[in-house]
């Protein structure tokens, strides 16, 4: 099930983490998706301060549910789950037209080189280990926010071009 998120939690360690001034996140959406409440909990309080709107997702399924509903600016997704893993997930939306450039960060207990390959071979964006850095996530979260703002008005003018070049 998929729920916007305002709750108030007050996370421990890793520096304070804070965006500097103006450089928030303010009119994203982020898609956070943990099957494991303090995970989550933990994923939200990190980010709750950001600018952000923030989403939450307990498994696959509902996850792409809620990508389907209101497309992301950015997922933050888990790979051990019930119903449909992390990496099936990844494969899915990356392989859809419509989703495949909505940046994925993979957020994982796992620290295998193999399961960091096949996130990457499964168009996963940026990889996380638990337990989180704060700062770490942050930053990765607002520079990929960033390239995939960047990337669709780049696609908006590619597309302006083409059309002014048909009409020409």
């Amino acid at each position: 099930m998929t729920n916007q998120t305002n709750e108030n939690v007050s996370p421990s360690g890793g520096g304070t983490g804070e965006l500097p001034e103006g450089e928030g996140l303010s009119g994203a959406t982020i898609l956070v998706v943990d099957d494991n409440e303090q995970n989550l909990e933990l994923l939200l309080a990190y980010l709750e301060d950001s600018g952000a709107t923030l989403l939450t997702a307990r498994d696959g399924l509902d996850a792409l549910a809620s990508v389907a509903a209101t497309r992301p600016d950015l997922i933050l997704l888990d790979v051990m789950m019930p119903r449909m893993s992390g990496f099936q997930v990844c494969a899915k939306l990356k392989q859809d037209a419509g989703t495949k450039d909505i940046p994925i960060v993979v957020v994982t207990a796992l620290n295998e080189v193999a399961d960091v390959e096949r996130a990457v071979e499964l168009g996963a964006d940026d990889f996380l280990t638990k337990p989180v850095n704060r700062l770490e996530l942050r930053t990765r979260v607002k520079s990929l926010v960033k390239l995939g703002q960047l990337q669709k008005r780049m696609n908006e003018t590619m597309e302006a071009l083409k059309r002014g070049q048909r009409n020409a």
